[in-house]
């Protein structure tokens, strides 16, 4: 099984799962480290001539992450694509174990097991603080409805107040995020790197958690330590 794959978190999971089997992935699939495959360009603008000539059984990747005109390209030069749906975290596990299948792993692999054992048994939260939570600046994007990262939150007992919003990701004025006075202010380090000195600067007085990207939106091995990883930053920037 020859297998690229264009969706960092599940490049990691089949990394883990069928050792062997990747042949290429994006410029963005950073796990596990020193991941030796052929870089195929970015998750928006994959080099589709690459793809084809590494041969691949199979293409993976999501229906968010990637560009319908790029699978198409693949489809179109005999190229099967397996296409994710990912919006909440039982929707996860299932489509991890759909990917695994697909890619010819036999047996369930066992960080799925506990991934999905570590979800299924969380406390119950004591409290429920409402949050912002920016994925861009210039201009402000924050979640809003139906988002695997919303559905993480929600899970860990932290409410995002744009999640009945229209769009999925609506473009917000910093003003207007100011102005919602949420207890908490997430700010991740992906899609876009806020970091201690970029981000918590415009949201004075407010909290804020700066948390791991990878934690918060991956899906794949990361899922198993991502309440702990996620918890730990969420608390350090309660008062």
């Amino acid at each position: 099984m020859r297998v690229v794959s264009l969706v960092p978190s599940l490049t990691e999971a089949v990394a883990r799962s069928a050792p062997g089997a990747l042949v290429g992935a994006t410029d963005w699939c950073t796990h596990p480290p020193g991941l030796d495959v052929v870089r195929v360009g970015g998750t928006k603008n994959p080099k589709t001539d690459r793809i084809v000539s590494l041969a691949p059984d199979l293409v993976i990747a999501n229906e968010e992450e990637n560009r319908e005109p790029d699978l198409t390209a693949l489809r179109a030069a005999g190229v099967e694509v397996l296409v994710t749906e990912i919006r909440d975290v039982p929707q996860a596990f299932r489509e991890l174990a759909r990917v695994l299948d697909a890619c010819g792993v036999a047996a369930r692999p066992r960080w799925l097991d506990e991934a999905e054992e570590t979800w299924s048994s969380l406390p119950r939260p004591a409290a429920r603080p409402t949050a912002i939570v920016p994925i861009w600046r210039r201009p402000w994007m924050v979640l809003g409805r139906d988002t695997f990262a919303g559905d993480v939150l929600a899970r860990l007992g932290v409410d995002h107040g744009y999640a009945a919003h229209p769009d999925r990701y609506p473009r917000i004025p910093l003003e207007e995020l100011r102005a919602a006075a949420p207890d908490l202010v997430v700010l991740p380090d992906e899609p876009y790197r806020f970091t201690a000195e970029d981000g918590p600067e415009a949201f004075p007085g407010l909290p804020c958690a700066l948390v791991s990207g990878r934690h918060l939106t991956w899906y794949g091995p990361s899922l198993a330590e991502a309440p702990r990883a996620l918890g730990r930053a969420l608390r350090a920037a309660r008062p």
